[in-house]
């Protein structure tokens, strides 16, 4: 959580690029065991994981240059290092773009104090209203900014919500009742947490997203020991997701995001069921449910 502050009178940026690095570095060298990458382990470790010394070997650089890159030092470092790095660490895609973008400063983001207005296109919303699955549109900040009928009665009647409760992440770590609606919340609330980390790495300028985090932080336990393990990503296209509902009980729906073009960042979600499944007869079945969401 030291990685951001909150907007102020004094504050410049909302991602502390090189404290955010450091942390990154050393989470995902926790999680690698020495014979898992061919190396013998000697003697008692004090923290899980590589040391700095095995990584720097497993990238081929020396110790020194290594450990400049963990002290946040990144612009200094060449994109073929960045890429030994990354590949040394194991990291996927979503995490060696996270890393680059930590590693590399980010001269084309500006600081933002609070949200630009936005507003989905009539085009967007039609495509919300016309679709026969669940799905929604949030920014980057994963505010809800758009949805369909039926995502209203899968996931809760959002539009009775206040505009500034309308948002994904204080829905899920500070809403007991959105949270239920997941039969795994705890899986839920790490991919929120890593979707949230991979766009405060986007947009390091941001301080209304910073301000998100640090009230996450502030008023959830759980928000910070998900925030701590440094996960990142926006969700897997075709990953399931098991929803719990008061009418149909548990069912499963395969979760596919998309980037919406042109304008501020948003994504398009949409959820839809196994062709043939008992998971499709139980979204069938609140598709007729006859509830029109208030927005």
């Amino acid at each position: 959580m030291s990685s951001y502050v909150a907007p102020g009178d004094q504050a410049t940026s909302g991602l502390d690029r090189r404290t955010e690095l450091r942390e990154f570095l050393r989470s995902r060298r926790a999680r690698i065991r020495p014979e898992d990458v061919g190396l013998l382990s000697h003697g008692r470790r004090r923290v899980p994981g590589l040391r700095r010394e095995e990584l720097a070997q497993l990238a081929g650089v020396s110790y020194a240059y290594y450990a400049r890159l963990e002290q946040g030092y990144g612009e200094t470092m060449s994109a073929e290092v960045l890429d030994a790095v990354a590949r040394a660490l194991h990291l996927n895609e979503e995490e060696r773009e996270h890393l680059i973008r930590l590693a590399e400063p980010d001269r084309q983001s500006a600081t933002q104090a609070v949200p630009p207005p936005q507003r989905l296109r009539p085009s967007v919303r039609h495509l919300l209203d016309t679709l026969g699955v669940p799905a929604y549109v949030v920014s980057r900040r994963l505010d809800i900014l758009g949805w369909n009928r039926l995502a209203s009665v899968v996931f809760g009647d959002w539009g009775r919500l206040p505009l500034e409760e309308r948002n994904l992440a204080r829905l899920i770590f500070l809403s007991p009742e959105a949270r239920d609606r997941f039969a795994d919340p705890d899986r839920t609330a790490l991919s929120i947490a890593g979707a949230l980390r991979m766009n405060a790495g986007k947009s390091p300028g941001d301080l209304y997203l910073s301000a998100l985090i640090e009230e996450l932080s502030q008023k959830s336990e759980e928000f910070r020991r998900f925030w701590a393990r440094h996960e990142v990503s926006c969700g897997s296209v075709g990953e399931s997701v098991r929803m719990r509902h008061p009418l149909v009980g548990e069912f499963d729906l395969v979760h596919v995001p998309m980037a919406l073009p042109g304008g501020a960042p948003m994504r398009m979600v949409t959820y839809h069921a196994e062709p043939g499944s008992r998971s499709e007869e139980a979204l069938r079945m609140l598709a007729s449910w006859e509830t029109e969401p208030l927005r």
